[in-house]
This record gives structure tokens, sequence and C-alpha cells, in this order.
């Protein structure tokens, strides 16, 4: 099976609370995302997500938790 999305380029994104998301590459960043600077076709923007995104958590509710 080929995949649709592979000759798409995306790129992983992340915002202040450091969720990730992916986005097609030539659409303006929205506000409060940043690019994280993964970028490629949207599987492997999916994968790269599932590799570095361990504790999906907001930030603020990890530090809470933590007491920071």
């Amino acid at each position: 099976m080929v995949d649709i999305d592979d000759d798409v380029d995306y790129v992983v994104v992340l915002n202040g609370e450091e969720q990730y998301s992916i986005l097609l590459a030539d659409r303006e960043v929205p506000a409060g995302w940043a690019v994280e600077g993964f970028r490629g076709p949207r599987q492997e923007c999916l994968d790269h997500i599932d590799l570095v995104w361990t504790d999906m958590r907001p930030l603020s509710v990890r530090r809470r938790m933590d007491g920071k």
C-alpha cells in the first residue's frame, strides 16, 4: 500500500506546554507554536513525535506535580 502523504512535507511543531503536533510544511505556524526541527513525510513526523513525546502531560501539569 502506498501512503498518499509520502510526497507531502510536514513539520513537527511544539507549543509552550511542550505538546507536539504536525503541520503542512508550507503553512504558517500558528501563534503559540514553534517549529521543533523535524521535517518529512506525515508518518515519519508522527514516528518522530512517538519517540520524543514521552510524557503527554502539559508542562504546567508536570511542574505542578513535581512541586516546581
